[in-house]
């Protein structure tokens, strides 16, 4: 006697079928539940619908339509419904199928009865039409004017323009964000935030443009289908399947009728949302709280409107009740509103004077501590240098370019710059302030150019004859039309912005030792690698503060010196740190461990370093002037020969710029520091390089003397 076993439930001939647990695992995945909607809808073109499942079809996509149209009235702004143009698609796309679908059905059993392409295109023919196939076609003619004429068209149009002005206004916007990021009023993270909301903006808008031609072309095609229905239906009613021209039209009208409503209905709901999406461009919150906010907000127009109302229901012939009650509603609403408004007003005045008492109270303390480490105030001339009516921005984009290249120059962050205008300057001056105090100022002109020639004469241009504010030099300020012959000339041409962010960059590196805060060094500390970060624990803060690291940074930034090997610097420190805690003792330890760089920086285009030497003779006259022993040693050095000193340097540093050299001067290791201490004073870009400083493979050249 044979085993026999008992199949499973949901297994037949050999076939295992899929469970319940397997096809609600199948709809939890949206992108294949996705795709096998969107594939039905293409079957769907090809293959005959039973009028059961057309019926149920043509549900879904009425109650599709009535969600679209409620997001898009719930919505608080227009990117809240980016998938829109998907949506839009799609929805026409399934409209279009039931329409083929419920076309077949009518042309191969509309002889059959009014119910031959299921009962709820039956329902909405008698409904409609209430007997009289003429009303139902006037109805659905309106229908299709309403949407195709005033509906889609609107929107359509709102959609062009929005794209349009968008696109236009999106370059202003991007420079107006970076202006911000350069002033330090957002950050970086904020930046990318609404850079990223403007690309979002401008492909909603531009693809919403292009979307309003789906129901464009969706209200065509339904006008159409319906014209062949009911031509098609009757030649197959009257020619193949003998019914008289009466129980044809009658038969065939009201099914295609019926099937034009149940697709333009929700073709005309869809239609709406998109007007509501598009026209909401502007509109902030739900479209309920928005309009009712807004059209409340004039209380005297609705007075005015109740009024009008009264005065009509007075009129002969017309009837009193629903003008008298309409005015009258009107009347006791605006005078609602009204009061309601008086009522805001006045809390919001109440709590705008206390606001305004606590800020005066707490002004003095939250304005006497708060600092600005850079600033850039501006006449109001020069407003077109960071907001210029083309949309352009040069001075933010060159700050912005500026911090950069600091960054990977020196190893410096330089801080935000704050830009604002002051009424106070002159038209065409500008004033850099460096922690609220003015380092340096100059004048301008936008729109101008500024010319120098590089020999260093006079330019013989027409124009306005000034000095360059940075360096000096004898510089003419042209118009732009004098551009090129300027050019042609061989002078220099810079525009406004141009001068005036070369003249912020020298200050910055003039007082970049004095811009780099605690914080900042902090930060620096913090950034490190890990493998680096472990040597700042062995330092800090056991053999040096993060006061002292500061410190050395600040020397050597006072020096120009890159601090951007900062792993480097902190093993200088580790080395000289057991000998002496001297900020300036450990610099020069630094500045031995930087010896490569250092040469580097210095070097020519030759490839070689040229030197200025310190003679013996001067070595020992700062050798014997050294008094005090260790950290506490000072320069007591005559003043006439310091006079004498100084004279000599001049000359042989200009007789070096005159043979096209910029030599470093080259001292022993223990007065560097106060060698560099009287050349700062006279010559502040000199650079001072001790003899232990100079990498051994570096390229020598000694250009003179001392």
């Amino acid at each position: 006697m044979s085993d026999i076993t008992a199949a499973p439930a949901n297994a037949v001939s050999g076939i295992k079928l899929p469970g319940l647990g397997d096809i609600g695992a199948f709809f939890k995945r949206g992108d294949l539940a996705l795709a096998v909607g969107v594939l039905t809808i293409l079957v769907v073109l090809i293959l005959p619908l039973p009028p059961l499942l057309l019926d149920f079809s043509l549900a879904i996509s009425i109650i599709f339509s009535v969600l679209i149209l409620m997001t898009a009235l719930f919505i608080h702004t227009p990117l809240e419904f980016s998938a829109f143009p998907t949506v839009l698609l799609i929805a026409t796309m399934m409209r279009l199928a039931l329409n083929l679908a419920s076309t077949r059905l009518i042309l191969a059993h509309g002889h059959e009865g009014t119910d031959a392409a299921g009962h709820v295109i039956e329902a909405f023919g008698n409904f409609v039409m209430s007997g009289n196939f003429v009303i139902g076609i006037i109805v659905f003619t309106i229908l299709i004017i309403v949407n195709f004429v005033v509906i889609t068209k609107g929107s359509g149009r709102i959609a062009e323009v929005a794209a349009r002005f968008h696109l236009d206004a999106m370059p202003g916007k991007q420079m107006a964000i970076d202006a911000d990021l350069s002033a330090g009023l957002i950050d970086e993270k904020e930046a990318r935030r609404r850079r990223q909301k403007l690309e979002d903006e401008g492909g909603f808008f531009g693809a919403m443009d292009g979307a309003s031609k789906f129901v464009r072309g969706d209200a065509i095609a339904g006008l159409l289908v319906v014209f062949i229905n009911v031509i098609g239906g009757m030649i197959i009613g009257i020619a193949q399947q003998g019914l008289s021209f009466a129980d044809a039209a009658h038969s065939y009208t009201i099914l295609t009728v019926g099937d034009g409503l149940v697709t333009q209905v929700p073709a005309l709901i869809v239609s709406t949302a998109a007007g509501l999406l598009v026209s909401k461009a502007g509109v902030s919150g739900a479209a309920d709280k928005a309009l009712l906010k807004q059209l409340s907000g004039y209380p005297k127009a609705l007075g005015m409107s109740g009024a009008v109302m009264l005065v009509m229901a007075l009129l002969p012939g017309i009837p009193m009740i629903p003008f008298l009650a309409l005015g009258s509603g009107a009347s006791a609403l605006a005078f609602i509103f009204d009061r309601r408004t008086r009522r805001t007003a006045a809390a919001e005045a109440k709590t705008t004077e206390t606001a305004a008492k606590t800020a005066a109270a707490d002004e003095p303390i939250a304005t006497a501590l708060k600092i600005d480490d850079l600033k850039v105030e501006l006449g109001y001339a020069l407003l077109p240098l960071v907001n210029a009516p083309d949309g352009s921005d040069r001075l933010t984009e060159q700050i912005k370019a500026l911090r950069r290249s600091l960054a990977v120059e020196m190893g410096f962050v330089m801080p935000a710059v704050r830009i604002l205008d002051n009424v106070q300057l002159d038209a065409n001056a500008y004033v850099i302030k460096v922690k609220e105090v003015e380092a340096g100022s100059g004048k301008v002109w936008a729109g101008q150019f500024m010319v120098m020639d590089p020999a260093g004469g006079q330019v013989k241009l027409p124009g306005t004859h000034t000095t360059e504010p940075t360096f000096g030099l004898p510089a003419t300020w042209i118009d732009g039309a004098l551009k090129e012959e300027a050019s042609m000339k061989g002078y220099t041409v810079v525009d406004a912005a141009t001068v005036l962010s070369t003249h912020l960059t020298e200050l910055l590196k003039s007082n970049m030792a004095e811009l780099l805060s605690y914080g900042e060094v902090q930060k620096l500390l913090k950034e490190l690698p890990k493998e680096q970060a472990d040597l700042v624990k062995d330092l800090v803060p056991n053999l040096i503060t993060v006061s002292g690291i500061q410190r050395v940074l600040q020397i050597l930034l006072g020096e120009r010196v890159s601090i951007r090997d900062l792993a480097t610097i902190l093993e200088g420190i580790a080395d000289g740190i057991a000998g002496s805690r001297n900020p300036v003792t450990l610099t020069e330890h630094v500045r031995a461990r930087l010896s490569r760089q250092l040469c580097a920086q210095y070097t020519s285009p030759g490839g070689y370093l040229p030197l200025i030497a310190l003679s013996a003779k001067w070595e020992q006259a700062f050798a014997e002037s050294l008094i005090g022993q260790g950290d506490e040693r000072q320069l007591a050095m005559q003043p006439s020969r310091l006079s004498e000193f100084i004279s000599l340097v001049r000359e042989r540093f200009e007789e070096a710029a005159r043979e096209g050299e910029a030599p470093v001067l080259v001292t022993s290791s223990n007065v560097r520091p106060f060698v560099r201490g009287i050349v700062e004073r006279f010559r502040a870009q000199t650079p001072v390089l001790a003899q232990g400083e100079i990498h051994p493979r570096a390229r020598l050249k000694t250009v003179s003397s001392i």
